[in-house]
């Protein structure tokens, strides 16, 4: 087993990962670009580590790098100057882990898919249509450069769960557009589920699509959420204009994980 792990950016994602490996007996390093949640890293048994990076260089202790698996957390800046800094902040990050972390885990995002009106895979070829997605694509062409026979992805899709409420979105809202496209979520118990089980079933070295297997429509969703939240209903557009569905083929066969949380 591989129980050394590191998390670049403990942040919303990130620190439940490492919660929830130390409740499984992994010794876990994080990381955090935020002197004021050193101790809460360390209160929570994660080793800490201040660690901060750009396009040009990584600042801070190398023995952070020091691990079985490496997982990078750190989703690119979206609306800022520092958006199209991400994929070289990837590459910059491979390089100072290279030869001193074991496996590498790079946390994507479905949004390397555009939406064409289709169901997309792992095999599916990436088109992203949005800022974001284009440059989480470069990052992901980064990474499989760098290792092009061992390059592990999970590309999560919409991530809901505690303090990202899902009612909240669009609650009270009117004229929404495009509510009968699908919605392509998960939550982050199976957001880090699926880490996890990667890791005890050590299938690294593929491209994990991490999305719940069921998808309502927007119109159906966020309305059921807004009302279960005790929020405004909101009103949506009858049109499905543009959408995406997105599916796995590799959770199931290589991780056979069994998703908590249904949509």
């Amino acid at each position: 087993m591989k129980k050394n792990i590191s998390i670049l950016g403990c942040g919303w994602f990130g620190f439940a990962l490492a919660k929830k490996l130390i409740e499984n007996g992994y010794n876990v390093k994080g990381s955090t670009t935020t002197p004021e949640k050193i101790l809460l890293l360390a209160e929570a048994k994660v080793k800490p580590f201040l660690i901060n990076f750009t396009g040009e260089k990584i600042v801070g202790n190398d023995d952070f790098f020091d691990a079985d698996v490496l997982f990078i957390c750190i989703p690119p800046k979206r609306n800022s100057a520092e958006l199209e800094s991400y994929p070289f902040k990837i590459k910059s990050i491979l390089e100072s882990a290279e030869n001193r972390s074991a496996n590498i885990v790079l946390i994507s995002s479905t949004s390397v898919y555009g939406d064409e009106n289709k169901t997309v895979n792992e095999n599916t070829s990436t088109r992203p249509d949005t800022a974001s997605g284009g440059v989480v694509a470069d990052a992901e062409e980064v990474f499989k450069i760098k290792y092009p026979q061992n390059y592990t992805i999970i590309r999560f899709a919409g991530l809901i769960g505690p303090e990202r409420n899902p009612g909240r979105f669009f609650a009270g809202k009117t004229n929404v557009p495009n509510g009968l496209a699908p919605v392509n979520l998960i939550h982050q118990t199976d957001a880090v589920g699926i880490a996890i089980s990667i890791l005890d079933k050590q299938a690294f070295g593929r491209i994990y699509n991490a999305c719940a297997p069921t998808h309502p429509s927007k119109q159906e969703f966020y309305t059921k959420a807004a009302l279960d939240s005790g929020l405004q209903s909101p009103e949506f557009v009858a049109e499905k204009a543009s959408w995406k569905i997105v599916e796995s083929i590799n959770v199931p066969e290589f991780l056979g994980y069994a998703f908590e949380i249904k949509l």
